[in-house]
């Protein structure tokens, strides 16, 4: 099961993962967070995944397209999280190397200007 939280504030989209992003929840994802990205022009993303328990190579290319996304759109996509498993998952699959990482959501409006 995935649980998607978002606010939108101060120009940023922020979206809190709970759960599982795995092939199975991707759709959940993708109808919830990249439609709305796409049908209002978002630029910047933040996905906190501090309470993500699991993600599998679906839910990390899901993460990539919403990285493309953003950068199509003029913006950034940031990650939010600790040291954790689904962490070192994302730095072995090299994404963090297109996005920015932070500890806490207050230090993303030092990165981002709107």
């Amino acid at each position: 099961m995935l649980k998607i939280n978002l606010e939108f504030r101060k120009g940023i989209l922020f979206v809190r993962l709970e759960g599982r992003l795995i092939q199975k929840t991707v759709n959940k994802f993708n109808h919830e967070v990249i439609d709305m990205i796409k049908v209002n022009g978002i630029r910047n993303v933040v996905i906190n995944i501090s309470k993500l328990k699991e993600i599998d190579l679906k839910g990390i290319n899901r993460l990539f397209y919403n990285y493309e996304i953003c950068r199509d759109n003029k913006g950034k996509l940031i990650i939010v999280g600790n040291e954790s498993e689904i962490m070192n998952k994302l730095k072995k699959s090299h994404l963090l190397n297109y996005t920015k990482e932070v500890n806490s959501e207050l230090d993303v409006f030092d990165l981002v200007t709107i």
